[in-house]
């Protein structure tokens, strides 16, 4: 009798945030407990490990930021600090009971399919972890973007960027220059203002923001929250809001042009009830159309600057010498901090993933992406990478909530390899034709929104990557997009066995 090769774990879960947890306890709900999770931090809580700067909190409404099978009322605020969204995820894992699925401190360095054994091989710093699939629950949200700048390595002071704060830094009494103002950095500034004796933003792209409707959560807020026959109405409410407010501009189009200016109307007319100087509100003012990128809310970033130790410069970067930072117009700026709020890699060459993953005929993902755009049907499988599932791959992102992205990605990886188990097959890989099909439904759906239009331009959105495309957005609503992931054709898929397993159950 002939067997096939086992490989140690059926599942080999990459990443503990929110993607890999919410992968964990789908697998236990199908079944399937021979899995692993690794993680290169040493706790749970993917981005909000790396995101822990000053006032850092999450940017929706915080019961609306939780898995729909674990929901709670207690936030101390309504839109959570980071601490308690880190705490979020411990209580999921303790909840499902993952902690013993969990190999924390193990940075993944590559991946490898092999096509004899249909196994694949993930390499860590601290070993080799074998299986028969893999879900890549990695986040957009994780690999820093540090600046092109020349000269910042000659920088004598200190270099801080917002995924990798050393809160052993004490900016009391620092002259501190920021470079950007993203969603981020809208966090950052206002609590750097309170403590720093000289604060200099550099501004290259100005972003819409809105009034948040936040508070310290009390006995009616929690105890509304806390009632599951009022969140859940409240909940889908406010499901619609986010996407509303998030993307449904660009997914509809030029039709929706005349809604978008009067918000942004409404907008402008906030800010000018927030910043005094008239220059320094029309440097704060998009140009772009809102919703080209991702807006935020926050209630003191404009009034930041009405300090009087608080400069805006909108000139660009030309270089940073050992104590500051020139501008195009020659002037130096001098500083002690220089702090980099300039995002993430996302859909970036070599970043998504951050490592090297070898599929079919030799094929790296990531080559293949730079050679041939990015892509991946539903967001989740590419062909050629047999047994791989992303949980955030290229046009996963419907505008929403990322948890009720996690959890249809997840949806789609868990019913694949539950198919798999099914058929007794080793083997499951997205066929060709669906694949291509789906890319260019995005790509047709993508040219009916303004994002590549000149309503635009100037706007730096993360959503477009460095082919043009708006990868990082799924020009569909959040509905249609947890349906394509629960309901997809199960045909749409190729599921085979090795030859060695074919043989052993011949010999059987």
């Amino acid at each position: 009798m002939t067997f096939a090769e086992q490989p140690e774990y059926e599942v080999v879960v990459i990443g503990a945030g929110f993607g890999g947890i919410n992968a964990g306890v789908q697998l236990r709900k199908a079944g399937i407990e021979n899995f692993v999770i690794l993680d290169k931090w040493d706790k749970v809580g993917g981005t909000w490990n790396a995101n822990h700067y000053p006032g850092v909190a999450v940017d929706i409404p915080s019961f609306l930021y939780q898995f729909s099978y674990h929901q709670k009322g207690d936030w101390s605020r309504l839109f959570a600090p980071g601490r308690e969204i880190q705490a979020y995820a411990e209580e999921v894992v303790d909840t499902f009971g993952l902690r013993p699925k969990l190999r924390l401190s193990t940075l993944v360095t590559g991946a490898r399919f092999d096509e004899a054994t249909d196994i694949w091989h993930v390499s860590t710093e601290s070993g080799e972890f074998t299986a028969r699939f893999v879900i890549a629950g990695i986040g957009g949200l994780e690999v820093p973007n540090l600046p092109d700048i020349a000269g910042i390595d000659s920088f004598a002071g200190t270099v801080l960027h917002t995924a990798d704060w050393n809160h052993s830094v004490d900016l009391r009494g620092k002259r501190v220059g920021v470079i950007g103002t993203g969603a981020s950095a809208l966090q950052l500034i206002p609590e750097i203002a309170k403590v720093a004796s000289q604060l200099t933003v550099f501004q290259r792209t100005p972003i819409w923001v809105a009034p948040k409707p936040d508070w310290v959560t009390g006995k009616v807020t929690k105890a509304v929250l806390g009632n599951p026959l009022i969140r859940r109405p409240l909940r889908a409410v406010g499901m619609v809001g986010v996407e509303a407010g998030v993307g449904a501009g660009m997914l509809h189009g030029r039709r929706m042009k005349p809604v978008i200016r009067g918000a942004e109307a409404a907008l402008k007319l906030w800010m000018r009830t927030q910043v005094k100087d008239p220059e320094t509100l029309a440097k704060l003012t998009p140009q772009y159309l809102l919703g080209c990128k991702r807006p935020s809310m926050h209630n003191e970033y404009f009034k930041t600057y009405n300090l009087p130790h608080v400069d805006l410069v909108t000139d660009p970067i030309e270089k940073i010498t050992p104590d500051a930072v020139v501008t195009g117009d020659g002037a130096a700026h001098e500083i002690d901090v220089l702090v980099c709020a300039t995002g993430f890699k996302v859909m970036a060459k070599g970043s998504t993933p951050p490592f090297r993953t070898v599929g079919r005929d030799g094929l790296d993902l990531n080559e293949f992406w730079e050679a041939n755009r990015y892509q991946a049907y539903q967001g989740v499988s590419a062909p050629k990478f047999p047994n791989l599932f992303l949980v955030i791959g290229p046009y996963a992102y419907a505008p929403g909530s990322y948890l009720v992205l996690i959890e249809s990605t997840g949806d789609h990886a868990i019913r694949v390899i539950t198919e798999t188990r099914h058929r007794g097959a080793t083997r499951a890989e997205v066929r060709q034709e669906p694949h291509d099909r789906f890319f260019a439904d995005m790509q047709q759906r993508v040219a009916r929104t303004p994002l590549v239009t000149s309503a635009c331009h100037g706007s730096n959105t993360y959503y477009l990557n460095g082919h043009g495309d708006a990868a990082a957005f799924r020009p569909t609503t959040v509905l249609e997009m947890r349906w394509a992931n629960k309901h997809f054709p199960l045909s749409d898929y190729r599921f085979t066995r090795t030859a060695a397993q074919l043989n052993g159950a011949e010999s059987a």
